[in-house]
C-alpha cells in the first residue's frame, strides 16, 4: 500500500507542471480586446465595398484598447494575415478575428487586430485556416501597410484551431 501511495504521489507531481502549464495563457475573446462601451463597426460584406471602393479603409484608427491587458499571457483564435517568412513557414503575421480582414475587406479597427511575431514560424498550410496563438499581448499601436494595429503579441505557440 505504501509503494501504491508513492506512485499515485510521483504521479501527480509528474502531471503538475503540465497543468500548470495548460493553464498558464488565458483563453480570450476578442471581444475582451474592445473596452466596454466601445462598439465596433459592424463588417460589411465584400459585395459592399466592390460597389463603394471609397469606403473600403480602416475604420476608427482611434479605437480604445483595453489597458490592463499589458502583459498578460492570452490564447486567442483567429485567421492568419502573412507579413514575413519564407516559403515553407510564417514568422510574422496580422491575427484577424475574422476570414478575409485586411485582404477582402478593409482591416478592422485597430483593437481587433494583433501583430504577431513567432520567430520559430508556423507552417505555411497551417494559416489558411483558423489558429489558436499563445503568447503574451502587449498594448502597442503600430502603423504599417496594411493596417494600424492596437495590439502586438510574441507567440509562444501557433497551432490549428481544429
Amino acid at each position: 500500500m505504501k509503494y501504491m501511495i508513492t506512485l499515485i504521489t510521483a504521479v501527480v507531481l509528474a502531471l503538475t507542471p503540465l497543468a500548470a502549464n495548460a493553464s498558464e495563457y488565458q483563453t480570450t475573446h476578442w471581444k475582451e480586446l474592445v473596452p466596454e462601451g466601445y462598439k465596433p463597426p459592424p463588417v460589411k460584406s465584400q459585395a459592399f465595398y466592390d460597389a463603394n471602393p471609397e469606403l473600403a479603409i480602416q475604420p476608427e484608427l482611434d479605437a480604445p484598447m483595453v489597458p490592463s491587458l499589458n502583459g498578460k499571457k492570452i490564447r486567442i483564435p483567429g485567421y492568419v494575415v502573412q507579413l514575413e517568412g519564407d516559403a515553407d513557414k510564417v514568422t510574422q503575421f496580422l491575427l484577424v478575428p475574422y476570414f478575409g480582414a485586411c485582404i477582402h475587406v478593409p482591416p478592422p479597427p485597430p483593437n481587433q487586430i494583433i501583430l504577431v511575431d513567432f520567430p520559430t514560424g508556423v507552417r505555411y498550410e497551417d494559416t489558411f485556416d483558423a489558429v489558436w496563438v499563445e503568447g503574451t499581448i502587449e498594448v502597442q499601436r503600430v502603423e504599417g501597410d496594411i493596417a494600424v494595429v492596437g495590439y502586438r503579441m510574441t507567440a509562444a505557440t501557433v497551432k490549428p484551431y481544429y
